[in-house]
């Protein structure tokens, strides 16, 4: 509780005491939930009197409870109590206040054990770091995560529209970025002014998309919140500009998705990465690690891909990768390497969409690449640019199948905490339930006037 009242006091004394606090809890759809504290309420969170229902943490995207996850009303629907997470309180540049500025902290729940509930997506990634510190191993991790402005919509079924002046194919624009200086900057200064570490901003392919990359720490826990914030602020400044913004796989047909790729090495107890041998070549430990998460990718597309639009990413001709395959400097590769020597030496993931939940995408990678790590005699398959022709066999573009593979698989039973694979499994197949047997706008336009 002290730790608390004495990290406020600190932000109050440098940015002024807040008219209110902000509570973000992170959902399984990365989807930030809560509640809004006064902010001379701040005893009240050091000591836990916040509660919110424990099944806040597992609702379907559409914000409803599913009774297959065991949590909700089934079992009384029971509260948590809401506690601060360390060093997550930050100041909120963009939105409005009455009589002050606003505050935001992120929050875990803690249960009747009084510990951080096991269905929280945090808890999952700190499950897999704790499995990596066991071996004397340490992570470092950094991001990267594409979005699109386009203009507000006046319905919430019509389809985005660029921003005026897009060129359809904007790839590193300068000009682009120089039109659109005025919300990239803020959104650069509101990271800065979030405690983020933002590399380069870039103009992406697709018209009014844009990338930001992170820069490689070892702190992964915060790589992955500066990844939860980083969607909620783009969306928060974008308003404030007049435009909206999405992270959505795939908002176009015809234009690339938005994916979140990860950059991955790992660190002995003296700080050494273990992929470096010295050479040109990718050193044995490095290709394990590789194996590892290719071997995995099947049975975890649903962490990568967890939503319906996800799988329009997974075709051909969709600038995506889609097949289990890895590569040196190969853009086109599921996993790329782009240093092999030195302290720079990693693999980059580059199949999740940034629609996935970044705290199980990231505890995805790293548990497939401590899979590969712990089974040396995993075959690997030549790089994409030596295959002559002999490719694997592609990720599946179907959600159902996705989700089935994962409900079945041993790898992700294991790699997550005890039940967290079914209570994941129950949610998307509640999801698949509600929006396959929806009929579609496409479908009364092609056949309701036909046949």
């Amino acid at each position: 509780m002290k730790d608390f009242l004495d990290e406020y006091a600190a932000f109050c004394a440098e940015h002024g005491r807040p008219e209110r606090v902000e509570l973000m809890m992170c959902d399984i759809n990365a989807i930030l939930r809560g509640k809004w504290l006064p902010g001379d309420d701040e005893e009240k969170l050091a000591k836990g009197g916040v509660r919110m229902p424990l099944s806040t943490y597992a609702p379907n995207i559409l914000g409803e409870e599913v009774e297959d996850t065991g949590l909700g009303i089934a079992i009384g629907d029971p509260d948590g109590h809401l506690f601060p997470v360390p060093g997550s309180l930050r100041p909120v540049p963009w939105a409005s206040a009455s009589g002050g500025s606003v505050a935001q902290v992120l929050c875990e729940m803690h249960d009747e054990n009084d510990e951080v509930a096991p269905y929280s997506p945090r808890r999952q990634l700190e499950n897999v770091l704790e499995r990596y510190a066991a071996r004397g191993l340490k992570p470092v991790v950094a991001t990267e995560l594409e979005f699109y402005l386009y203009k507000p919509r006046e319905d919430m079924n019509d389809a985005p529209i660029p921003p005026d002046r897009s060129p359809t194919a904007q790839n590193f624009d300068l000009d682009v970025l120089d039109r659109t200086q005025a919300i990239l900057d803020d959104i650069l200064d509101a990271a800065w002014d979030q405690g983020m570490t933002p590399d380069t901003l870039i103009a992406e392919y697709g018209p009014g998309q844009f990338e930001v990359n992170f820069h490689h720490t070892d702190n992964v826990m915060a790589a992955a919140d500066d990844a939860l914030y980083f969607r909620r602020l783009v969306r928060g400044v974008a308003r404030k500009h007049g435009m909206s913004a999405t992270f959505m796989a795939k908002p176009y047909a015809d234009y690339p998705g938005n994916g979140m790729h990860v950059h991955v090495s790992v660190v002995d107890t003296d700080g050494k990465n273990i992929f470096d041998a010295g050479t040109e070549d990718p050193s044995p430990l490095l290709k394990q690690a590789v194996a590892g998460v290719l071997d995995t990718m099947d049975d975890l597309q649903a962490i990568f891909a967890p939503h319906m639009n996800s799988y329009r990413r997974f075709q051909p001709g969709s600038f995506a990768p889609h097949t289990p395959d890895w590569g040196m400097d190969n853009r086109a590769a599921a996993v790329r390497l782009p240093e092999v020597e030195g302290p720079g030496a990693r693999l980059e993931h580059r199949i999740a969409g940034a629609d996935a939940n970044p705290y199980l995408v990231v505890a995805g990678v790293l548990g497939g690449m401590l899979y590969g790590l712990d089974h040396p005699d995993l075959p690997l398959p030549a790089p994409l640019d030596e295959q002559n022709g002999q490719f694997s066999d592609p990720l599946t573009s179907d959600w159902y199948t996705a989700v089935e593979c994962f409900a079945e698989s041993d790898v992700a039973d294991e790699m997550f905490l005890p039940g967290y694979r079914d209570i994941y499994a129950a949610v998307r197949r509640d999801e698949i339930s509600q929006l396959t047997t929806a009929i579609s706008q496409i479908e009364y336009r092609t056949y309701l006037g036909r046949l």
